[in-house]
């Protein structure tokens, strides 16, 4: 396939729409457990199942990319992503809300059948760009599908975003049908060999188990933060709906739009100078929001560094795996994006419980000790070996 053919812009905006949707719910938590008469970790409890779900659709669907014509297998699972967001909006009570977000999650791993096909059709000396572009895309998805549902539902209720999405997504499937060319898979493996495969390039590769585990830690720590901001804005000195919850990821969108310079500075100094210096910018945002993340300016600071050394982070990150193995880059996009939301899920359930018994603190503190941690992995994986700075 020749990389003329496929839009980097079209992926971009397509891989933004698509993850969108397990990020609406977090501006809309306090109003959905208040609807639903649960307790703030109960409805914890949904947005860490939208993660897990995600986690899920790595296992089930991603490898898929591998071994399957991936404009066929992107439309057939924005059709789910359909059915799956019309139940979160006609939800009748909290298990019913529970599934719809875990359906929701899964069905929103199609994005991570886009971005390896971004970093096959660009060139390798550019790959880091490219994938930076359609991860900025991805990450003003994330951010401003916030601003989206808070206003949203400000005005026509929180079930009236899901509505929305859904029909989204039948539009982005059909734009994408028209617009992409056939792509044919790179394998004829089965998919039970294909999953068969994943134990031995996680066992082969120290770079994909370094990136795993710190892309784990980055978005456990985004997640705490994000899952719990809507509870923050409700107490004082704040006093803030959804609306303003939401515009919190207008904010953020800052790290989105740096995501193309973090991919040319891993091109140039490599991903393990892009990523120490993502955690140093990531443990900054939190030692910041944990000293003034009750003043308007301090919480602003905290949310513009915690995108960026997030993004920073993520985009040095696959543009590191996608290097180790061009034929496998589906499969080693499962075991990297299956840590990424796991972290993610634990982050937005830990978070839920570090703010019901200590608040706004426990929350940072949680979310500095995985990063402590995550920090003192890197250190180990470059001690451990000089192969482990090549990549």
């Amino acid at each position: 396939m020749a990389r003329e053919q496929v839009p980097v812009g079209l992926l971009a905006f397509s891989a933004g729409t698509i993850v969108a949707n397990i990020c609406y719910a977090q501006p809309l938590l306090a109003e959905m457990a208040r609807v639903f008469g649960v307790s703030v970790s109960g409805i914890g409890f949904v947005a860490m199942l939208s993660q897990t779900g995600t986690a899920t659709g790595m296992f089930l669907f991603v490898p898929l990319g591998d071994n399957r014509e991936r404009r066929g297998l992107i439309t057939l699972l924005l059709g789910a992503a359909f059915v799956s967001l019309c139940a979160m909006a006609a939800a009748k009570n909290i298990l019913w809300l529970e599934m719809a977000s875990f359906a929701v999650g899964a069905t929103a791993s199609t994005v991570h059948v886009i971005v390896p096909l971004a970093a096959q059709l660009a060139p390798e000396a550019k790959r880091g760009k490219v994938v930076g572009t359609v991860l900025s895309g991805l990450l003003l998805g994330i951010l401003l599908a916030r601003t989206f549902s808070g206003f949203a539902a400000g005005l026509f209720g929180w079930r009236a975003v899901y509505w929305i999405a859904a029909a989204a997504m039948l539009i982005l499937a059909l734009l994408l049908r028209m617009r992409l060319p056939e792509c044919p898979p790179q394998h004829s493996l089965s998919w039970i060999a294909l999953i068969r495969s994943i134990g031995h390039l996680v066992r082969k590769y120290r770079a994909l188990r370094e990136s795993a585990l710190l892309g784990a830690a980055f978005f456990c720590a985004f997640s705490a933060f994000w899952t719990t901001l809507a509870f923050l804005l409700q107490t004082p000195p704040y006093h803030y709906g959804p609306p303003v919850a939401g515009l919190f990821g207008l904010v953020g969108a800052a790290g989105a739009l740096c995501a193309p310079f973090a991919g040319h500075v891993t091109d140039r100094r490599g991903p393990r100078f892009t990523i120490l210096a993502a955690l140093l910018l990531t443990l900054a945002s939190f030692v910041l929001l944990a000293a003034f993340g009750t003043s308007l300016a301090g919480l602003i600071a905290g949310v513009i560094l915690l995108d960026l050394g997030v993004q920073a982070g993520h985009v040095a990150n696959q543009t590191r795996i996608y290097a180790i193995d061009p034929a496998a880059r589906s499969r080693l996009n499962t075991v990297y994006m299956f840590m990424y939301f796991a972290g993610g899920s634990l982050g937005s359930y830990g978070g839920a419980i570090a703010w019901a018994h200590w608040g706004w603190i426990g929350v940072c503190t949680m979310a500095i000790a995985v990063l402590g941690c995550a920090s003192g992995a890197y250190l180990a994986f470059g001690i451990r070996g000089p192969q482990a700075q090549k990549l």
